[in-house]
């Protein structure tokens, strides 16, 4: 074990060796090195056992609940088993939950902070093998995101990657891999670990976007300021998105309108906030002509979504941001109900 709190990469047997150059998988994991936030929305008995599961593989856990009402019995029942809880009320969307989680945590000394939903579904080794992961990606410095080989349930495949290659970033595709850090421009952020250093460097996540896209972006930023981000392939962890809906070549999350609002304008405002570093600003319209069909093909109450879309799109292109009923009281209630 390193003063850090890490693992040593070179404390396991030669049979165990892994990595980008080589270096050797570490033996074990300091349990006070690494926390987790774990964000809660109206959650149900299942995602209370869950997040009990998980409390049970990580000491210092982190419950924020953006639900818009404090649920006492609730949180009584989690600070029974040793879960810290933080009722955030949405401030900020799922961007404010995940910030004020992990400065709790870094300012109790963790070192590597683990960003998860709700619904997560993690595997039993999921924090030992990821942290093996920050202790490689650590020998190239003390800043780095970490996020595990994604399987998107709804799609039956996993995310691909998208090489940080200067101008025309392409998907790359990792079914194959078991083993090592992959680089990449983005990791969605379930799943996700982000050591001290590189959230110091970075910064926080944008409330301004509250939801959706939140990931990309702060990829992309952490790309921008040196930061590594990376998909550790030897580590798995399955997702499922939304009310999965397929009809012909097209297919669709099913999200609800107001979410379509944010999904439409944060994609503008990312993808042009860096074109200049990347040529991604052309998906711009490819991705809001995408939803609009989607919508128009497989789901219900196309006229709100529709809407919402073309709402988000000018918004992200003036950089209006913030909260849909902020900018927009009257589209929001329309799109809500």
């Amino acid at each position: 074990m390193n003063d850090a709190g890490f693992p040593r990469v070179d404390d396991e047997p030669a049979d165990r060796a892994d990595g980008p150059s080589g270096a050797r998988a570490p033996a074990s994991v300091d349990p006070d090195s690494y926390g987790a936030v774990a964000v809660l929305w109206q959650p149900k008995p299942e995602h209370v056992d869950h997040l009990e599961r998980v409390r049970a593989a990580c000491r210092h856990l982190i419950a924020v609940d953006n639900s818009p009402q404090a649920d006492a019995a609730l949180h009584s029942r989690l600070r029974a088993r040793g879960i810290e809880v933080l009722h955030n009320g949405n401030r900020g969307g799922i961007s404010g939950a995940y910030n004020r989680g992990a400065a709790a945590l870094y300012a109790a000394g963790r070192e590597v902070v683990f960003l998860l939903d709700q619904d997560s579904q993690l595997g039993a080794d999921f924090f030992d093998g990821m942290m093996r992961a920050c202790a490689r990606a650590r020998v190239d410095g003390e800043a780095f995101i970490v996020g595990p080989k994604v399987f998107e349930v709804n799609l039956g495949r996993y995310l691909p990657v998208f090489a940080p290659q200067p101008r025309m970033p392409k998907p790359e595709r990792i079914d194959e891999r078991r083993d090592g850090l992959v680089p990449t421009l983005f990791v969605i952020s379930s799943g996700s670990a982000v050591s001290a250093a590189a959230f110091a460097r970075i910064g926080e996540f944008r409330e301004d976007y509250f939801i959706e896209y939140v990931d990309i972006e702060y990829g992309l930023r952490a790309t921008r300021n040196g930061v590594p981000v990376l998909v550790n392939a030897a580590v798995e962890m399955r997702q499922q998105v939304g009310q999965y809906v397929k009809r012909g070549i097209f297919s669709t999350s099913n999200h609800v309108a107001w979410r379509r609002y944010y999904a439409s304008r944060n994609a503008v405002h990312a993808l042009r906030s860096n074109a200049s570093r990347w040529s991604i600003h052309w998906l711009i319209e490819l991705l809001t002509l995408h939803q609009v069909a989607c919508v128009l093909v497989c789901e219900e109450h196309k006229l709100r979504k529709v809407v919402a879309i073309a709402v988000g799109y000018f918004d992200g292109l003036f950089g209006k941001l913030g909260t849909f009923e902020q900018r927009h009281p009257r589209v929001a209630a329309f799109c809500k109900h």
